[in-house]
């Protein structure tokens, strides 16, 4: 692999002293077409390209529009020219390396190829697939066509739309266009992946399905279009049964882009303060000797990390303060019928109902808790994909990768997250970092000790929320015990108390049986109890991964542990969401508690 000195995907230190990082997320489109496009057909491609690339751009401005291209003759280099010419940047996925690669180029091909390398932000040159050899690529076709085929695998894998020149037929060539829409589509390509590297996101309605298909003739005999296809239309092609042909990006892939763009717009606002706060993966002495890619993934997780606390902290506020505020309209209400028949009475109970409505209106209108669990999520998937990388875990399959493994048979909205995360991990999954340093460093970073990593994290939170949870109990003991001591007293010695004497117990009585309701509800709503079940489990599934590492043979067998290890955390995020999803505020919330 080789790369230029600038990151596509994210700019990981300021280019100018006081300045701050880049944190857009690009939307990445990725190129497959044919090699012999017809000369007349051309200035009609290029103008519907240029209306894609430019159409992403302004619908979804809070990111950076990119292109992948492989750079071969034909559509590749015409819309990576036509990038360069919007001033978008420019990947270079070569598919395999390039002094192999640039014998497919005459000496003015190879000009026009070098110049466009030398352009591009980035330049990664896929290593040969195991069994082939560079003598096997110089001389075997088919060899060579597996090389293609695992280029077309990477770039279906890492973007977001695939722009297909294509005349729309499958004649079955290795790695050819047909193939690469194919596999965009439905996860098969025959001869290069088995039957079973099919994932379960082929049997979902999954957001890496998106091709923009731009019809084409090829320059040779029988080159038209395949029936039903008209030369230079375009339009949306996807897998969907009923209509997998529009004019419009179907509903759901909108949605997927509208969150990630809602995403990146929120990371680069705040830019500037997640610089000053963030809490990076990378320990600044450890940093250098870790692989490069890291630095994207990392990026992308302080922007996630920091998000989700900003919309905790709000989500949090918002339970707190309408939880208070149905508190006070009860307890309002308990003072008005028994002690003090007031106006002014009804008008603090109406004041903190609408307290309430008003604080849950905003946190439905701003969406902080949906933000919230999607950033969490997007970031402890982040946290997963970065020390898998550090470690040179992959998922062995030659077709899938860290974001394929993230919410797969989950809600397809929650796809925006592989959507992020597929960018983010681009460099890192060029080829997998295998080294006993990346190994040492994940060992003691990710799961770490009692103090440190998630056996610290997890020890801490399950404290936290026994302590809560215990308080919870407590108040509820003391609750019932005082109830019970109230009534007890009313049953045998109230006949004879004053009307003075037997309103202030009914009244004490009644506020410490709404503090219970109020308390417990809290604690419903915040999982206390789940989560606590959760940590400890989760607690017990780190301290065992290190056990096993500690005592494995081999770095294989370690990286085998730190793969189960990844699976079961990204499996824990996606429970936590689901937990969470459930108990959402909402604007009636403040006359419900009340």
């Amino acid at each position: 692999m080789s790369a230029n000195a600038n990151p596509v995907a994210f700019t990981a230190a300021p280019e100018h002293e006081g300045e701050a990082r880049s944190y857009a997320v690009p939307l990445v489109v990725a190129v497959t077409g044919h090699r012999d496009l017809v000369p007349a057909e051309l200035p009609a491609i290029r103008a519907r390209v240029r209306d894609c690339l430019l159409g992403l751009q302004s619908a979804y401005p809070g990111r950076l529009v990119a292109v992948m291209s492989a750079l071969a003759d034909g559509a590749d280099r015409l819309v990576a020219q036509l990038a360069l010419e919007l001033g978008m940047p420019l990947t270079a996925v070569l598919p395999m390396p390039r002094t192999l690669y640039e014998a497919d180029f005459g000496s003015e091909s190879l000009s026009e190829f070098a110049n466009l390398c030398s352009a591009a932000t980035d330049v990664f040159e896929l290593p040969l697939i195991m069994g082939n050899s560079a003598e096997a690529v110089s001389t075997d076709t088919q060899a060579r066509a597996l090389q293609y085929a695992s280029v077309g695998v990477f770039l279906c894998a890492h973007c977001h739309v695939l722009l297909a020149l294509w005349d729309g037929k499958d004649n079955g060539q290795l790695g050819g266009t047909g193939q690469v829409v194919r596999f965009h589509h439905d996860d098969v390509m025959p001869d290069y992946a088995p039957p079973t590297s099919v994932s379960l996101l082929s049997l979902t309605d999954d957001e890496s399905d998106l091709v923009y298909h731009v019809v084409c003739s090829r320059d040779r005999p029988g080159g038209e279009p395949a029936p039903g296809l008209r030369a230079v239309t375009s339009f949306w092609f996807t897998r969907d049964t009923e209509h997998p042909r529009s004019e419009q990006i179907p509903e759901r892939h909108r949605r997927v882009f509208v969150y990630a763009n809602e995403f990146s717009r929120e990371a680069q606002s705040f830019a500037a303060v997640i610089d000053q706060e963030r809490a990076s993966l990378i320990p600044g002495a450890t940093g250098p000797s870790l692989p490069p890619g890291l630095a994207d993934i990392n990026q992308v997780f302080c922007a996630a990390d920091w998000l989700a606390m900003r919309y905790q902290k709000r989500v949090t506020l918002a339970l707190k303060a309408s939880h208070l505020c149905a508190l006070v309209a009860a307890a309002g209400y308990l003072s008005y019928t028994d002690l003090y028949s007031a106006p002014t009475m009804i008008a603090l109970i109406l004041l903190m109902m609408l307290v309430a409505v008003g604080i849950n209106w905003l946190a439905v209108r701003g969406a902080w808790h949906r933000k919230y669990l999607d950033y969490r999520t997007l970031a402890e998937g982040l946290r997963v994909q970065f020390y898998w990388a550090a470690a040179g875990v992959t998922s062995g399959n030659i077709t899938k990768f860290a974001h394929d493994n993230c919410l797969q048979m989950r809600d397809v909205e929650l796809g925006w997250i592989r959507n992020v995360m597929r960018v983010a991990g681009t460099e890192c999954d060029v080829a997998p970092s295998l080294t006993p340093e990346g190994l040492a460093f994940v060992r003691s970073e990710w799961i770490g000790d009692t103090e440190r990593g998630q056996l610290g994290y997890y020890r801490r939170r399950s404290a936290l929320h026994s302590r809560e949870t215990a308080l919870t109990r407590r108040i509820g003991r003391i609750g019932i015990a005082t109830t019970l001591l109230a009534l007890i007293a009313l049953l045998f010695i109230g006949p004879g108390l004053s009307p003075e004497w037997q309103t202030p117990i009914v009244y004490l009585m009644g506020l410490i049986l709404l503090l219970v309701g109020v308390r417990q509800s809290y604690a419903t709503r915040r999982a206390e109890s789940e989560l606590i079940r959760q940590y400890e489990f989760m607690h017990r599934i780190f301290n065992n991964a290190r056990r096993r590492i500690d005592v494995a043979e081999s770095d294989a067998e370690r990286r085998r542990i730190l793969k189960l290890l990844g699976d079961s955390a990204l499996e824990e995020h996606a429970e936590w969401i689901l937990i969470h999803r459930e108990r959402g505020l909402d604007e009636e919330e403040g006359l419900r508690l009340g």
